[in-house]
């Protein structure tokens, strides 16, 4: 009704179009959480000013770049050019190369690695988890409805948080239970 009113009240001046996406954008649910301009937000449309914002980031860049350059350029012109032996050899963190660098590893790196791997993946899954399953306030949940204009609160249900927790429970089983079998057979031990 009132976009309604909002062009027909302005459709005498001319600008219809802006005052209706005013009183529209207003009542929208991110407006009431931010203050947005009505004539750029969702119409695609920079305004004029929008080229000036972004200068000291290129010039950053240009200054990264420029330097990054420079200093390549003036290292292979300015650098010493008398190639050794020892410049030659292979680096070993330091140490002389012994043997050759072509020599099977151990399978033990490997599986260390994969197990490496399995518990990295369960914190990945784990952390997340015990932050959404323990910040999420009821009273948090019914003042994000409160502000978004429902009557029902978005907080998570007891039953449902039970339920999650026992998913979790069974993947931490699991991934307990490839742990005992690696550790049972001799994965972590070194000959």
């Amino acid at each position: 009704m009132r976009i309604r009113d909002a062009i027909t009240a302005t459709s005498r001046s001319g600008t219809a179009d802006s005052d209706a996406k005013r009183v529209f954008f207003r009542r929208g649910l991110c407006e009431t959480l931010h203050k947005v301009d009505p004539t750029i937000h969702r119409a695609g449309v920079l305004p004029e000013t929008m080229s000036t914002d972004f200068t000291p980031i290129f010039l950053f860049l240009a200054i990264a770049v420029g330097t990054g350059l420079s200093m390549l350029v003036l290292s292979a012109l300015l650098g010493p050019r008398k190639e050794t032996r020892v410049k030659q050899m292979p680096y070993e963190s330091g140490m002389d190369p012994i043997g050759d660098a072509r020599q099977r590893f151990d399978v033990r790196f490997y599986l260390v690695a994969i197990a490496f791997l399995l518990f990295d993946v369960e914190l990945l899954y784990l952390y997340p988890w015990a932050v959404a399953q323990w910040s999420a306030e009821p009273a948090l949940a019914a003042s994000a409805a409160a502000v978004a204009g429902t009557t029902v609160a978005a907080g998570v249900p007891p039953l449902f948080r039970a339920l999650v927790f026992c998913e979790i429970m069974v993947f931490v089983a699991i991934l307990t239970a490839a742990f005992a079998y690696a550790w049972k057979k001799g994965v972590f031990e070194w000959r």
